[in-house]
């Protein structure tokens, strides 16, 4: 590009200096200075538009190939599926054979009965029933105690 030197940056100032003059240097200056930095706003907004249609023809071959190797794949399925069908097919055909030769008849197979199991309806009745002493000698709650009471119940004198 441009080899700019700060000799070549100062003599450009002094033509500038002298051209332009001291009252609108500065605001030609921030003006060029602004056109500049849109000038690589823009280079960098290019740039990035073409990396993005690279990388957007990158995944494009990217995404061929993984469909072409699913369509691979799934060739491979549907002939090992009809080779399973067939085998599957000349077992049964076998054993359909070996069936007619044996003349007994195959009883099918049931599976057993559910054990009964007791519905367990009384369950309150059976614990309400329980003594008031037995509940006592093993320390069954027979009262509902709220958490003030139960601290000083147990708190140490």
């Amino acid at each position: 590009m441009l080899d700019l030197g700060i000799s070549k940056m100062a003599l450009i100032g002094a033509v500038a200096l002298i051209v332009i003059g001291p009252e609108k240097l500065p605001r030609v200056a921030r003006t060029v200075g602004a056109l500049l930095g849109k000038a690589q706003r823009y280079v960098a907004d290019v740039k990035a538009e073409v990396n993005r249609a690279m990388d957007l023809d990158e995944l494009k071959k990217m995404k061929d190939s993984v469909e072409q190797a699913g369509r691979e794949v799934e060739r491979g399925v549907r002939a090992a599926q009809t080779d399973l069908e067939q085998e599957w097919r000349g077992t049964a055909d076998e054993l359909k054979g070996a069936d007619a030769a044996s003349a007994e008849p195959a009883a099918a197979w049931e599976p057993p009965p559910p054990e009964y199991r007791h519905p367990d309806k009384n369950w309150r009745l059976k614990r309400g029933t329980t003594p008031q002493w037995y509940k006592a000698r093993h320390g069954v709650r027979r009262q509902v105690q709220s958490g003030a009471a139960r601290v000083a119940r147990f708190r140490p004198k």
